[in-house]
């Protein structure tokens, strides 16, 4: 079997979801497996994976617990004997002020956010470098335009965010010996059932287009293509960096000069 087995985590809907998809469709995979907390979720995505050809599990996890990451790992090397790309893509956020962020709600963000990515790419990798394939293995990481903007009330989700960012960094320095490359999406406004609010409110909503040079919310679609090329052959040699698929919202807007 020379096609690839990919995991993505939290990819019953959204971006995650988009992600899944567009590795079935590439022709390069084998199998992607499906993740959610709910486990019905995960069954709907994977049953419209394999309707494109390629193989599909669902796996029930909450990435919050370190038992569940593990077993997400070891079932798929039970089902498929090994693993070729890991996206770490589930994450929660919540809007709190500092003053009233509790150390239980920074746990938990943390815990699905920072440590959940960081225990997967672990168990991931103490199989890819057991594989001896000559193209190693993939990690990609899906943070956000606010692992670089800060955004208040949204503390431990920024941070997280961060955190991720030098997590990436960090792990592509010490795999790249083991032919494993380690990158980053970043994400802006997208249309998301995460940002639900953005269809919601209509102040929100223009806002956040006045932070876009673009002026316009991006899809998930767009960040999922992002994902793909860096998972693929064609980014061979790209590793410990950040592709931000964000319409510019880090190119510091309020500078952009318009001619009137």
């Amino acid at each position: 079997m020379n096609k690839k087995i990919g995991v993505v985590t939290g990819s019953s809907k959204g971006i995650g979801k988009a992600i899944a998809i567009a590795f079935a469709k590439s022709g390069e995979y084998f199998a992607v497996v499906i993740n959610s907390n709910k486990l019905q979720e995960a069954q709907v995505v994977s049953d419209e994976i394999r309707t494109l050809g390629c193989n599909s599990i669902p796996i029930e996890a909450d990435l919050s617990k370190e038992a569940d990451c593990v077993r997400l790992i070891e079932e798929t090397i039970k089902n498929y004997n090994r693993i070729d790309v890991l996206v770490n893509n589930a994450g929660i956020q919540q809007d709190v002020p500092l003053e009233e962020t509790t150390i239980e709600l920074w746990q938990k963000i943390l815990a699905v956010d920072l440590t959940g990515p960081f225990i997967c790419s672990r168990e991931a990798v103490k199989h890819m470098e057991k594989q001896q394939d000559p193209t190693g293995g993939c990690i990609i990481n899906i943070t956000s335009v606010h692992q670089l903007i800060p955004k208040p009330h949204y503390i431990p989700y920024a941070t997280s965010k961060a955190g991720v960012e030098m997590m990436t960094k960090t792990l592509a320095l010490e795999l790249a010996k083991s032919k494993i490359r380690a990158n980053a999406v970043a994400p802006g406004a997208i249309e998301t059932p995460m940002n639900v609010m953005l269809d919601e409110n209509e102040a929100a909503r223009h806002k956040t287009l006045t932070q876009i040079p673009m002026g316009r919310i991006g899809n998930a679609e767009e960040v999922a293509n992002a994902v793909e090329f860096l998972a693929s052959d064609k980014a061979s040699y790209i590793t410990g960096t950040t592709l931000y698929v964000d319409g510019g919202m880090t190119l510091y807007p309020s500078f952009q000069y318009t001619v009137h």
